[in-house]
Formats: structure tokens, sequence, C-alpha cells
């Protein structure tokens, strides 16, 4: 009786699939009506400072960033801050990663929903060690901010514009190569 209350406990648990610089990164998430399984999660630093943890989730593993992007279904991409970061920070980051990894035209027609991502960003106005920010895809619906589990600001319509922001991480020229390599699952 007591093995069998053992293994219940054990499959009631959470499933963590990885721990990156200290920090749990989920093996499975409800989206919605939906689970999403990790594909690869990894350390965003710069100068030598962690600034976040990052995991990749979709609805079944991918290794390629193509096939990542060409994925159907519900998606999310996390970030669990590793320092205080103003909303400028964050609003600049984004925009030079979407600037590096689309061309001309696609800034173009993305340039109205960009300036509503700056806007949920601005009314953060920051976002603290530990916070977990959320970009989710809802294919129904659109692109959704969401801080600490609650949604913030409006859906960002569209497809194209979710893929500029996966591009971030995964594009020709990501924000850094080896958490492209670990969102990938080559961590």
């Amino acid at each position: 009786m007591l093995r069998a209350l053992f293994l219940l406990a054990l499959l009631a648990a959470p499933a963590l699939a990885a721990e990156v610089a200290g920090v749990r990164v989920d093996d499975r998430i409800k989206l919605d009506s939906g689970e999403l399984v990790l594909n690869g999660a990894g350390l965003r630093t710069k100068y030598f400072l962690n600034l976040y943890v990052s995991g990749l989730y979709l609805t079944e593993k991918k290794t390629s960033a193509g096939e990542v992007l060409a994925l159907p279904g519900a998606k999310r991409i996390t970030m669990r801050l590793m320092r205080n970061v103003s909303a400028k920070q964050l609003t600049d980051a984004l925009e030079l990663g979407i600037r590096s990894n689309t061309s001309a035209a696609e800034r173009e027609s993305l340039q109205e929903r960009l300036g509503e991502l700056t806007a949920i960003m601005n009314a953060l106005q920051s976002a603290k060690e530990g916070d977990l920010i959320a970009l989710d895809w809802l294919p129904e619906t659109g692109t959704r901010i969401v801080l600490n589990g609650e949604s913030r600001g409006k859906i960002i319509a569209g497809a194209d514009f979710y893929r500029a922001l996966l591009r971030i991480w995964l594009g020709e020229d990501p924000a850094q190569e080896s958490l492209k390599k670990s969102l990938l699952g080559g961590g």
C-alpha cells in the first residue's frame, strides 16, 4: 500500500525536464485547452551576465528552426528573468532581434503590430528577477503576452508576427547561437 501511494505521488508531481542555471523548466505545460512539450531550454547571457532562462514549448519536438516555424498549432516561448529589466530594455532587445532576422519589407508589414507589442511592454514598466514572461501563439487568436501567468494587453494578430518573434531566438542571426541550439533540443 505504501509503495502504491509513493508511485501515485510521483505520478502526480509536475514533471521537470531541465534545470538551467539553477532554474527549473517544466517538461510540459497547459496552454488553453491543450498541452505542449518542452522542445528545449537554455540560458541567455550578455557580457558575462545571466539575463534569463528560456524554454520553447511546441505540440511536438522539432530539431530545426524551419520545422519549428512551419509547425502548426499552439506554441510558447518563455523567459524566466535572472535580473531586473526595464520596459525599454525589453522592447529594445525584441526590436533588435526582429530587425536582425527580418527583411525591410517584413518589418514594414509588422510595424503596427510591433507598436502594439511596445505598448504592452511599456505598460509593464519593468520586470523583476524571477518573473516569467511568456509569448504564446494561439492559432485561432494570435500572440498573447503573459507575465507571471497573467495575460497582458491585447492579443496581437498574425502568424507572421509570431514567426518574427520566434526568429529572435531561432533566426539566422539569433540573440545567442548557443541558446538557439539549446531551444532546438541540442542543449
